[in-house]
């Protein structure tokens, strides 16, 4: 979020909670499914960098799972994108290697579907 200062030293006042020295040593990555507007935003998650990337598959079956579509994602066809790149993951890579920092944003797309009954939700 950007600030527009009203005073010269304002930022200096200034203790932003999201940054990754809090994390101690994890990254906020955040998940997102597309074309599925059930789920609002993304959902922020604590990893450590070394965390293999297939893990995310497993993460985003925990957020996800109760959707009616999750019983049906193909993982192996899943389109990622890691912050507003195209990305084909190394699943066996961390999530470090694979591109993944502080505050990304990793979003997949899962073909043939398209929220439920099809209306993206």
């Amino acid at each position: 979020m950007s600030v527009i200062a009203i005073t010269p030293d304002y930022e200096k006042h200034i203790q932003y909670r999201d940054e990754q020295e809090l994390y101690h040593g994890s990254l906020l990555v955040y998940v997102h499914w597309e074309e599925h507007i059930s789920f609002v935003s993304a959902f922020g998650v604590p990893l450590p960098p070394d965390t293999p990337f297939g893990a995310i598959c497993e993460i985003a079956k925990g957020i996800y799972g109760d959707h009616p579509d999750a019983a049906d994602v193909d993982w192996a066809k899943a389109e990622w994108m890691i912050d507003d790149k195209k990305a084909t993951p190394d699943f066996g890579k961390s999530i470090g290697e694979n591109g993944v920092g502080h505050k990304s944003l990793i979003r997949f797309w899962t073909p043939g579907l398209h929220g439920y009954k099809g209306t993206s939700n």
